[in-house]
């Protein structure tokens, strides 16, 4: 009876564990393997010998048998890789600076100034965030050749904006909403103006808010493909995710190698930029979808 008694809870825990493997770790490890192997695949290539890329027979395609840097050397030393990565991280910076800017003071007003149909005017914005940019660079192309801002970085810091502030907007209002609005009306009450309450009260607050957004605007600017690709025609001019598939495909020659290396340094910005504030950004869509 004893035998039976103390089988019986290791069996339940032997079921517990092989449950919590089938719901939990099988479907976790699938996910990630998934979701790593682009990368893994991209790093291996990266630092792959041209012999080992190209010959599959001789060689393990998922490892390195001899690790080369001739393809990153390649990449930095002869071509304007350096002066690409300088462009992008300066459209980045410039676009998410303007987005920012205009998402806060766009948020601060429908979420607190309470005029009439501002719930609309929310909603509108967010709807602007749906539209493909595939439709709006056409307009947007000629705009830019009028101002003169064609194959200018600046056509992309000014571009950009238009599809990160609906989002961004659309953030902040739901961030804000956590703010209890009972210290502004006590500023109000001291006398403060509008300003010195977003300056000195709601964007201290709203700090993890503006993190979020920051990220997002930082990492749709840093892989933005299409405007980037009609806007800008000389190579120095050109952001990293457009150079590397223009600049280093020849005709029907793609050089895997450097390709996969200009990828890898390219992403490396934005992971590193990313695991710095990755609290902040889950903590901010968290408090948004809350409210």
């Amino acid at each position: 009876m004893s035998n039976a008694s103390t089988a019986a809870p290791e069996t339940m825990q032997w079921d517990s564990r092989a449950r919590r493997a089938v719901m939990l770790w099988i479907p976790l490890g699938c996910f990630l393997l998934i979701l790593l192997f682009p990368f893994y695949w991209m790093a291996i290539t990266a630092f792959k010998p041209d012999a080992e890329l190209y010959d599959f027979a001789a060689h393990n395609p998922f490892w390195i048998t001899s690790p080369t840097l001739q393809h990153i050397r390649k990449l930095l030393f002869e071509t304007s890789y350096p002066r690409w990565l300088w462009t992008t991280m300066g459209v980045a910076v410039g676009a998410t600076f303007l987005s920012l800017l205009a998402s806060t003071l766009a948020a601060y007003a429908i979420q607190r100034l309470r005029f009439k149909g501002s719930q609309y005017v929310g909603l509108a914005i967010y709807l602007a965030y749906l539209v493909p940019p595939s439709i709006l660079f056409i307009p947007l192309a000629t705009m830019v050749v009028q101002l003169g801002l064609f194959d200018s970085p600046m056509a992309l810091i000014l571009v950009y904006p238009t599809f990160l502030v609906p989002f961004c907007t659309w953030l902040l209002i739901g961030y804000f909403k956590s703010i209890p609005y009972e210290l502004e009306e006590c500023a109000l009450i001291d006398g403060a103006t509008r300003l010195q309450i977003l300056r000195q009260i709601t964007l201290p607050l709203a700090v993890p808010g503006l993190i979020s957004a920051g990220i997002f605007s930082f990492t749709l600017s840093w892989n933005e493909f299409i405007y980037a690709l009609a806007f800008i025609q000389s190579s120095e001019n050109k952001t990293v995710p457009v150079a590397i598939l223009t600049e280093l495909v020849t005709g029907d020659v793609y050089q895997w190698g450097a390709l996969m290396a200009g990828s890898l340094l390219g992403s490396l910005p934005v992971a590193i930029f990313y695991s710095f504030f990755v609290d902040y950004y889950v903590s901010s869509l968290t408090g948004a979808v809350k409210e």
